[in-house]
């Protein structure tokens, strides 16, 4: 892994123990796709990355240092993923905003996963709940504790993924990427007004796919959907097999939507579908 730290737009060796970022989690972060060189769905990443840095009051780093230092990092990669994560800076004791604070930004680059199972994920369902906070909704901030309780509930390897919903009973996503589920002839996704992530690869597909929407969903409207697929910005869309005791065979229509963003995007080239 190839990791670099920034104090503003100073280059520093260690991440201060003062930093709000590792004491409170006050910050935001992306995870983006590289291919050939090029992170993929950069724009898209760079405006959530703004909105967090909006949300939280923390001065985001300048487009154009971003951007150079990001493609400085990721020039020459065939496929990656780089991180970058802001956050406030170095404060002192307490919750109290510092408001001359300068931010710190880190970047990483590593390995891309490995590809998904040809013949799609099986999912669980989690018992951790996601609380409902609408002032944070939608951004990735760095307060990510729900969603590594959640991925300790199970160390089976043959469980690629778990399903979380809200305090409210309402299906969320799954703990690393977005939920779509095929309804009535259309693809439906839950709602991020008042918790979670909403993804970049999940903006393309509202974006792109016909008859795309977000609803709230039940647990059962899940289970009883006539498919579902999960996606993210790093690994596209994956098809599932399985949630729990409930099956699913490859449908016309997942393997319509992998294709179609293949096509949208080479990153994303389509993966066989058993």
């Amino acid at each position: 892994m190839i990791a670099r730290l920034y104090r503003g737009e100073e280059r520093i060796d260690a991440l201060d123990p003062r930093d709000r970022g590792l004491a409170y989690g006050d910050g935001v972060f992306e995870t983006v796709l590289v291919h050939h060189g090029e992170p993929v769905w950069w724009d898209e990443h760079l405006r959530r990355l703004e909105r967090g840095c909006a949300v939280l009051g923390i001065r985001g780093p300048d487009r154009d240092f971003l951007r150079a230092e990001a493609g400085a990092m990721v020039a020459g990669c065939a496929r990656g993923v780089l991180k970058l994560i802001v956050t406030r800076g170095i404060g002192e004791r307490g919750y109290a905003r510092s408001p001359d604070a300068s931010p710190t930004l880190a970047m990483s680059l590593s390995d891309a996963p490995s590809a998904p199972p040809p013949q799609g994920l099986t999912l669980r369902w989690c018992e951790t709940r996601l609380a409902i906070q609408p002032r944070l909704a939608g951004i990735k901030h760095l307060n990510r504790l729900e969603q590594v309780l959640a991925r300790g509930e199970w160390s089976d390897p043959s469980i690629h993924e778990g399903l979380l919903c809200d305090t409210a009973g309402r299906v969320v996503s799954a703990t690393s990427a977005n939920l779509f589920v095929l309804r009535g002839g259309h693809w439906l996704t839950p709602s991020m007004a008042d918790c979670g992530i909403a993804g970049t690869c999940r903006a393309w597909l509202l974006g792109n796919v016909p008859g795309a929407v977000e609803t709230a969903l039940s647990r059962e409207e899940v289970e009883s959907a006539g498919a579902l697929v999960l996606c993210n910005a790093v690994r596209g869309i994956l098809p599932v097999a399985a949630l729990g005791e409930r099956r699913w065979a490859t449908r016309d229509a997942t393997r319509a939507l992998c294709l179609a963003l293949a096509r949208a995007e080479p990153a994303f080239a389509a993966v066989p579908l058993s």
